[in-house]
């Protein structure tokens, strides 16, 4: 093992030195995928606290969940680690059955304890996505009688109450019902913390590839799982280097020395078009571009400054240069594809409108605000366009950039004033997006549910209640138009600036074959890439 690692690091070494930008043609392994991104909103590396992009996408080729869909057809939902399931007569119960036979990258036998102990562990733990499994009626006192092993391959899944089956389904398909080896896990546990310091930074899983290396804002080393019990991946290594600026990307792509862009702005898109040894793939993806208007704050707390924002954005204008190709104008918190969305846009930049909204919240004359972005070209590119379109009507507008894990921590601590953001589905059921978006049980600063209408200070008690009451409707016609009236009311009200969805664009070289762009970033896989 020593020695393997010593080659890993010493390929590694070779790579980030021979694909430098002024470097001559180079060629990456046959054996090893090298990607460009940018990383730097990787805040962990465990499942139970990873809620980012990248992150996301890494625990999607690295773990296995509980349930799967097919990336092409969401609907049809089948086992990853577990085989089937029942649901009991009251609808309280889903019973599973693990599959057998099945070992982690260790050579740990994957078990219902190691399945129940994830689950457990993921909501006494209590990090940002542990609400997609508490929203069953479990917690930290009770989860233990909860989530309960029935055999040494079974196991329960108990509800406080008879959700729609499907929902729970798609959650147990969420990074955070990943399965990990707790024999593994345990044996680093330090004061009672469920080896969370360690998974932050390791591996404890039995996806297709495992984690070699994170060396945060520089670069992720994954290897091939020689234990994976599906078809082995034809990529003995996968590497993610952070390259944020996309002008270097493409060149990196274009000489050769690496096999994926993934973060090309649009006129490297456009550039790249003609170019014989490349070819871009494209996909829609769940994730949404909105601004998080911070109702702590004495001018944004005003719904006709909130309505008035809605009317100081070009949206159009955004969607057709910064981010050509990249987006779609949607203004509603459900993607297109999921059921009961919205598409319907109502705003778009109306100078004039605004102005009357400001004159009626009492500030004609407008006010300083400021806006995080995280310091990714597109993003500071929209951000510059809000401010020069904001600033017609009066608002200033001071942009405070930073790297996606600075503007992450502060606004989840919601000591912002507007945020920036891009939000991804956590799971492909319309309350995913509800249940962040309209949804607030507790708006006080030491709330145990944090979605982002906490982040934002907006407190819904009423809209929280609709919400609730979707996720149990189980006639699915009825069902979509809750999720309807509740978007159409959370375009007039909320403090959201909902303004595109997103299209995944990836450049990669022409030998470059199997590369998966799903609904999801946790769905992108390079499972079964070749090159």
């Amino acid at each position: 093992m020593h020695y393997s690692r010593l080659l890993a690091s010493a390929a590694l070494g070779a790579l980030l030195v021979t694909a430098s930008p002024a470097s001559l043609m180079a060629e990456t392994p046959a054996d090893t995928l090298v990607q460009a991104w940018s990383i730097d909103d990787i805040i962990s590396l465990d499942p139970a606290e990873i809620f980012e992009f990248t992150a996301s996408e890494i625990a999607g080729n690295t773990y296995e969940t509980l349930i799967g869909y097919d990336p092409k057809d969401v609907t049809n939902i089948f086992g990853k680690v577990a085989e089937s399931w029942t649901i009991s007569e009251d609808g309280k119960t889903i019973s599973f059955k693990i599959k057998e036979g099945r070992t982690f990258a260790s050579g740990n036998p994957i078990t219902a304890e190691d399945a129940v102990f994830s689950l457990v562990r993921a909501v006494k733990l209590d990090k940002s996505p542990a609400f997609i499994l508490t929203q069953f009626g479990l917690n930290a006192e009770n989860v233990d009688q909860m989530v309960v092993a029935t055999g040494d391959y079974s196991f329960d899944f108990k509800m406080d109450q008879a959700y729609a089956p499907t929902l729970v389904l798609y959650c147990l398909t969420a990074t955070v019902a990943s399965v990990v080896d707790k024999k593994v896990v345990m044996e680093h546990e330090a004061n009672g913390d469920f080896g969370y310091e360690w998974l932050k930074v390791n591996y404890a899983g039995s996806g297709p590839f495992t984690i070699r290396d994170w060396r945060a804002n520089e670069v992720v080393v994954l290897e091939r799982n020689e234990n994976y019990a599906g078809d082995k991946p034809a990529m003995a290594r996968a590497i993610y280097r952070h390259i944020p600026e996309t002008a270097t990307q493409r060149l990196l792509l274009e000489k050769g020395d690496i096999d994926i862009a993934r973060n090309l702005a649009a006129e490297d898109i456009a550039a790249l078009k003609d170019n014989p040894d490349i070819k871009l793939e494209s996909g829609a993806k769940g994730s949404i571009y909105y601004l998080g208007l911070n109702q702590k704050n004495e001018y944004l707390s005003k719904p006709q400054v909130r309505q008035a924002m809605k009317h100081l954005v070009d949206y159009q204008t955004i969607a057709d240069t910064i981010m050509a190709g990249k987006v779609m104008v949607h203004q509603a918190f459900l993607p297109e594809g999921f059921l009961g969305a919205l598409n319907d846009n109502p705003f778009s930049l109306d100078v004039a409108k605004a102005k009357e909204l400001l004159a009626e919240a009492g500030v004609p004359d407008g006010f300083t605000v400021t806006m995080d972005t995280r310091n990714t070209p597109e993003i500071t590119a929209m951000g510059q366009a809000i401010q020069q379109t904001m600033a017609e009507a009066g608002v200033k507008l001071e942009l405070i950039p930073g790297d996606g894990g600075q503007t992450l921590t502060k606004y989840r601590a919601r000591n912002h004033d507007i945020y920036i953001g891009r939000w991804g589905p956590d799971y492909q059921d319309p309350h995913t997006n509800a249940d962040t978006f309209a949804r607030n049980p507790d708006n006080s600063d030491e709330a145990a549910s944090k979605p982002l209408a906490w982040r934002n200070a907006w407190d819904i008690p009423e809209m929280t209640a609709k919400a609730d009451a979707a996720m149990l409707e189980a006639d699915p016609a009825k069902r979509a138009q809750m999720y309807v009236e509740l978007q159409t009311e959370s375009q007039q009200t909320s403090p959201f600036v909902i303004m595109f969805q997103e299209i995944e664009v990836s450049g990669m070289r022409k030998n470059v074959d199997g590369f998966i762009i799903g609904p999801s970033f946790n769905d992108n896989s390079f499972a079964h890439l070749t090159k």
